[in-house]
């Protein structure tokens, strides 16, 4: 079986567009070029993370607009037409992001530059041996795409360990449809969706990247790299040895892998340029960034809780913190993953967590897989308080 090719690039430190262009460049010439699937007149849909402010280059939040401006050019030169669009997070005004980034420099320039959420225009996708989807809803510059280019900014996650290629193609959905993966089950969700758009190349911006509580608020990792391929679980299963992971912990990957979307295998992946080994850093996991503790409060996670679960909760906790809402939390105990619920422990005390709680929940559950972090912040404080968003806009009401 011919193996699939990760190309890993070093950039300078702190790199200016020739910089990162020649990088972006050299990465796709050692994978082959692009030719092969971009085509003169092709539409070719250029997919950034815009999750959410921060946008400053150092946060490592967002993709740099340079690495996206460079795929534009590359892509413009083999005679297609680049369009770089995305939509933020569910609650995020996406135009925020992009004028106060360097996405509206680009716009400027004149590249096209689109905010998904504006088009409206929406269509469904099919989703081909779909597991908890049988169809997705996307936005109809989706459908018209001929080539999708998976254009992620490399960080740990909150809920799922990791978020690169395939996590970030979420972008592409509507804010309905991105709530009912977090509703119905986002680790093989997010696979049906990575079938239905079918993203042909993938170009990680390493650049500047986020360990701990990412994808917002993580703390910033200066790694001055790019990597490209056209197997995108294969790109992303090389991203997680980079920041110290074995793909099987990364469960995105890991179920794209075993659905024969893609090989995550060492031993199926040749990785030319940098060799791995001189590049990796483990990076702090979302779990081991700065955990709350605070007495009186119980979080119990029994032997079905998987990744999702215990960092959304550890996330919704560190929320609480942000918000200076911690006072909430003693009296309260969690409870994720099938445990058994505490018999010292009042029911109406009790925030059961996740699918694998539905059937021994309280009156306090939170549906999910997993829930977003606002809704589990929600369940903890009750009436007592409004949940302090935190980079979302719109009420809780209105966004989950």
């Amino acid at each position: 079986m011919q193996k699939a090719t990760v190309s890993i690039v070093k950039t300078p430190a702190g790199p200016d567009f020739e910089q990162i262009y020649a990088a972006v460049k050299q990465s796709l010439d050692l994978i082959g070029g692009i030719e092969d699937i971009v085509r003169p007149g092709h539409l070719v849909l250029i997919n950034p993370s815009w999750v959410a402010p921060p946008v400053e280059r150092e946060a490592g939040c967002i993709t740099l607009p340079e690495v996206a401006r460079a795929i534009a050019d590359i892509v413009k030169a083999a005679g297609a037409r680049p369009v770089i669009a995305e939509s933020s997070a569910v609650g995020v005004d996406t135009e925020k992001v992009i004028q106060s980034s360097g996405y509206r420099d680009l716009l400027e320039l004149g590249y096209e530059v689109v905010n998904l959420k504006a088009t409206k225009a929406t269509v469904d996708l099919p989703a081909e041996n779909g597991i908890v989807f049988n169809q997705v809803e996307c936005w109809e510059l989706v459908k018209q795409a001929d080539v999708i280019i998976s254009v992620p900014k490399l960080k740990t996650h909150d809920q799922t360990e990791m978020t690169c290629a395939i996590k970030k193609l979420k972008g592409l959905l509507t804010d309905k449809a991105k709530k009912a993966m977090h509703q119905e089950g986002l680790f093989d969700g997010v696979i049906d969706l990575l079938s239905a758009v079918k993203p042909r190349l993938a170009v990680v911006d390493a650049v500047v990247c986020q360990e701990g509580v990412g994808p917002v608020f993580g703390k910033p990792v200066e790694m001055n790299l790019v990597l490209a391929g056209k197997d995108v679980v294969a790109v992303d299963a090389v991203c997680a040895r980079l920041i110290g992971y074995d793909p099987e912990e990364t469960l995105l990957t890991k179920n794209a892998a075993a659905r024969g979307l893609g090989v995550m295998d060492a031993e199926s992946i040749n990785i030319i340029g940098e060799p791995l080994e001189g590049v990796t850093r483990r990076f702090l996991r979302a779990i081991e960034d700065d955990p709350v503790e605070v007495e009186g409060f119980e979080l119990i996670h029994g032997e079905a809780a998987c990744t999702g679960c215990r960092n959304t909760v550890m996330s919704a906790l560190i929320d609480m913190r942000n918000a200076d809402q911690l006072m909430y939390l003693p009296g309260v105990t969690v409870v994720t993953g099938k445990a058994p619920l505490p018999a010292d422990a009042s029911p109406d005390n009790i925030v059961t967590i996740g699918l694998c709680m539905k059937d021994n929940q309280t009156e306090r559950h939170v549906k999910g897989c997993p829930p977003n972090n606002a809704l589990v912040v929600k369940a903890i404080i009750g009436d007592r308080a409004e949940v302090k968003r935190m980079y979302a806009e719109e009420s809780l009401d209105k966004t989950d």
